[in-house]
């Protein structure tokens, strides 16, 4: 006997219509205000969605955003080119928001930090508690020097986070090392 099996109809997520202004990604779409209220995917600014340029890359992987510039639709391969203009360093960023995103937790930029994000523990979101780490993602072909460890390590201390340097590696793979203070 045949067993029958029964699938559920879902309700099709509609794509997020953006624009592209050459710095980041924005819209003023009901999809990406849900999208905001349910995962913090970008945030709010002037009655819009503003994503950050890791963000906007992540949801166009995932087939959620349609990005356009000019009334142009934007490819996933034309965005790389544009972002890497900007940001020279985006594909490390990348590699490592993507494997943070995997793991559950909720990354954000942290420019007024001084650093490239701000990591919340799983579960939490901005507003409902602070950040606990400050991420500066580094490939593992890069140079840093002591200097600039210290550097990293004070902007995390002065704003109460933990210092998390993620090394990502030539096959993509990510390294995590978390950097405390401790009192002897």
């Amino acid at each position: 006997m045949k067993k029958l099996t029964v699938k559920k109809k879902t309700k099709k997520e509609k794509i997020i219509n953006s624009i592209f202004s050459g710095k980041n990604v924005t819209s003023n779409s009901t999809e990406a205000k849900n999208l905001y209220s349910k995962s913090r995917f970008g945030e709010p600014v002037d009655e819009k969605i503003q994503y950050s340029i890791v963000e906007a890359l992540y949801l166009l992987e995932k087939k959620k955003i349609e990005i356009k510039e000019k009334s142009r639709k934007i490819s996933l391969k034309k965005f790389k080119e544009k972002i890497e203009e900007i940001d020279p360093k985006i594909q490390t960023k990348y590699t490592v928001f993507k494997d943070m995103r995997s793991r559950g937790y909720l990354v954000k930029t942290a420019l007024k930090f001084g650093a490239d994000f701000r990591v919340y523990e799983k579960g939490i979101k901005p507003g409902q508690d602070h950040a606990k780490w400050i991420l500066y993602p580094v490939h593992e072909s890069d140079n840093l020097t002591w200097h600039e460890f210290s550097a990293k390590n004070r902007v995390a201390h002065s704003t109460k986070k933990n210092l998390l340097i993620a090394i990502v590696d030539d096959e993509s793979d990510v390294t995590y090392y978390e950097i405390a203070w401790t009192k002897p």
